[in-house]
C-alpha cells in the first residue's frame, strides 16, 4: 500500500526497486496488478485511502526477507505484506463495493 499523495512515477521507481532485487537474485518476476486507489477499513496515520498493488514473484527466503526490509523503511510505502500464492488463485482487482439504497 502506498500512500495516496504520492505521485504515481514514485509508485514506479517503488516496484521497479522490488523488481530489480528479484531479478538480481536470480528470482522471477511475475506481474503487477495495480489495484488502483481504495478506501482503507480503518485510519492509518491518519490515512484514509491508499495505492494498492499486487506484485507477483518467486525468490529464495533471504532475498524476500530484503524486500521485506526496504519495504518496511521505503517512506512512502504505508504497509506491505508478502504471502504465499495458492496456484490458480486470483489476484486480480476486486469489485468496487456497492452502495446500498433504502
Amino acid at each position: 500500500m502506498i500512500e495516496p499523495e504520492v505521485a504515481e512515477e514514485r509508485h514506479g521507481e517503488i516496484i521497479d526497486r522490488i523488481k530489480t532485487t528479484v531479478e538480481k537474485a536470480k528470482g522471477h518476476w511475475g506481474s503487477v496488478e495495480p489495484w488502483g486507489k481504495r478506501k482503507l477499513a480503518y485510519e492509518i496515520d491518519h490515512q484514509t485511502e491508499a495505492w494498492y498493488y499486487v506484485l507477483t514473484f518467486d525468490c529464495a527466503p533471504d532475498t524476500l526477507a530484503e524486500i521485506t526490509r526496504v519495504l518496511a523503511i521505503t517512506d512512502d510505502v504505508m504497509r506491505a505484506m508478502a504471502v504465499n500464492r495458492t496456484p490458480g488463485s486470483n489476484t486480480a482487482k476486486p469489485d468496487e463495493p456497492v452502495e446500498a439504497t433504502a
